[in-house]
C-alpha cells in the first residue's frame, strides 16, 4: 500500500491543473514551429502567445501590449528593478525588510554598486509596513522606487496596494509590487491601480514552472532587460517559451473563473487548521498577522520549544507531510528565515509554514494535526542530525 502524502507547500508551487496539462498538450505534440518564423508553423505558435498575452491582459483589465512574458517572477523582479534604476534615472529605492530575495537582494546589489540608496521602511509589531514612515521616506526623497511585495510569501501578509499607490502618486515615485502570491489569488484590477510593476509565476496557481510575466504600465518607458532577439516587442530576448505560456494563460482563467468557490475552501481549510492547533497543542503561536490581514493561503505557526525542533521538518516528511520552514528559495541554507527574523520570533521555537491548495482537504488537516499532536505531546526520544 502505498504510503500517505499530504502537500501543505502551495506557496512553493502548486500543482499542474488538468485543465492546464490539456491545454499544454497540442502546443507540444502539434504546433512546434518557432514562433519568430514567418512560415504558417511558426505563425500558429505566434498566435497562441498573443491569445494568451490578450487573455491575461483581460483578467488584469490592462493592454495586451503591458504584459511582458518571462522565466518567473525571480525575472520579473530583476526587470522592473534593474531597468527602473538604469532607465528611469531612479537614485533611491524603498522596500521592506521582509521582501523576497529577488527583490530584496537585487536592490542590495544596485546599493552596494552605487547605482542608489536604499532605504527599508519600518514595519509594525506584526510585519505590516509602517505608512507613515514610508511616506516620510517618500517625502525626503521624491522619485524614488518603492518596491513592496502584495502578500509575503512566508507569513502571508498583505499590502495595501491602493495606499501605496497613492502615496507615490503624490510623491512621483515608480510602485513595483511582487504580486507572485496574489495574482490568480484575488482580482486586480491594474487600469484602476497606480503601480507601474506587477510580476508573476504562474507556479503558484497550478500552472507550470519556469514562466511568468511582468506588467509594465505604458506610462514607464524602459529598455531591453535581456538582448539578443526581437521577442515580446523588443523587450525580452530569446525564444519564448511557448508551452509555458499557454499554460499560464489557462491557469489563470480556470483559478479566476474558480476564484470565489476556491477561496472560500481554501480559507476554511486555514482557519480550521489554526483552530486544531490550538486545541492540540498548548503553547502554540502564529507568525506575522496570518491571521488577520494576510493570504487565505498561507498559516504559519510556531510550535513550543523542544529538542526535536530542529528534526521538525524532517519528522513531517517521514510521516508524508510537505510543508516548509519558511520560503523554499531558502531552502538548503543554514541562515535562518530573514523575515522570521525581522519580525524578531522567538528564538528555539520550530516555525512551520502550511501553505493549502484547491486539491486539499479536511481529512489532510486532521492527519497533520495529529502527528503534530503525537509529536508534542509524546515524550520523544533524544534524536540527532542524520
Amino acid at each position: 500500500m502505498e504510503k500517505r502524502r499530504v502537500y501543505f507547500d502551495n506557496a512553493a508551487t502548486s500543482p499542474l491543473d488538468k485543465e492546464v496539462i490539456e491545454a499544454m498538450l497540442p502546443i507540444m505534440q502539434e504546433y512546434y514551429g518557432n514562433p519568430s518564423s514567418i512560415h504558417s508553423d511558426g505563425s500558429k505558435v505566434r498566435v497562441a502567445i498573443e491569445n494568451a498575452r490578450k487573455k491575461v491582459a483581460a483578467l488584469l483589465h490592462v493592454s495586451p501590449g503591458e504584459i511582458f512574458f518571462t522565466s518567473g517572477g525571480t525575472e520579473a523582479d530583476n526587470m522592473a528593478i534593474r531597468c527602473s534604476v538604469e532607465d528611469a534615472g531612479i537614485k533611491h529605492a524603498i522596500t521592506s525588510p521582509i521582501e523576497h530575495h529577488a527583490v530584496l537582494h537585487t536592490l542590495e546589489e544596485l546599493a552596494q554598486k552605487g547605482k542608489i540608496k536604499l532605504s527599508l521602511v519600518n514595519l509594525t509589531a506584526n510585519g505590516h509596513i509602517n505608512f507613515n514612515h514610508l511616506e516620510e521616506l517618500l517625502k525626503n526623497n521624491e522619485h524614488s522606487l518603492v518596491s513592496l511585495m502584495h502578500a509575503n510569501n512566508e507569513v502571508g501578509n498583505l499590502l495595501d496596494m491602493s495606499k501605496v499607490g497613492e502615496l507615490c502618486e503624490k510623491y512621483h515615485a515608480l510602485f513595483h509590487s511582487d504580486t507572485v502570491q496574489t495574482v490568480a489569488h484575488y482580482p486586480l484590477d491594474l487600469k484602476k491601480s497606480k503601480v507601474h510593476f506587477i510580476t508573476c509565476a504562474a507556479h503558484k496557481f497550478n500552472g507550470p514552472k519556469g514562466v511568468g510575466f511582468v506588467y509594465i504600465s505604458s506610462d514607464v518607458k524602459i529598455h531591453p532587460f535581456i538582448t539578443g532577439g526581437t521577442q515580446e516587442r523588443n523587450m525580452r530576448g530569446g525564444t519564448e517559451n511557448v508551452y509555458g505560456i499557454v499554460g499560464l494563460a489557462k491557469a489563470m482563467e480556470v483559478a479566476y473563473r474558480d476564484l470565489e468557490k476556491d477561496q472560500t475552501k481554501i480559507l476554511e481549510l486555514k482557519n480550521y487548521m489554526a483552530q486544531e492547533l490550538i486545541k492540540s497543542i498548548p503553547g502554540i503561536k502564529f507568525n506575522g498577522d496570518c491571521l488577520g490581514n494576510a493570504l487565505y493561503t498561507i498559516l504559519n505557526a510556531s510550535f513550543p520549544p523542544a529538542s526535536f525542533n530542529e528534526m521538525l521538518l524532517f519528522k513531517l516528511d517521514i510521516a508524508g507531510v510537505s510543508c516548509s520552514g519558511g520560503s523554499a528559495c531558502s531552502s538548503g541554507s543554514n541562515i535562518g528565515s530573514h523575515v522570521l527574523g525581522a519580525l524578531g520570533v522567538e528564538q528555539g521555537r520550530a516555525n512551520v509554514r502550511f501553505s493549502f491548495g484547491k486539491q486539499n482537504t479536511m481529512a489532510e488537516v486532521d492527519y497533520v494535526v495529529a502527528k503534530l499532536k503525537e509529536l508534542y505531546t509524546t515524550p520523544q526520544p533524544a534524536t540527532t542530525l542524520p
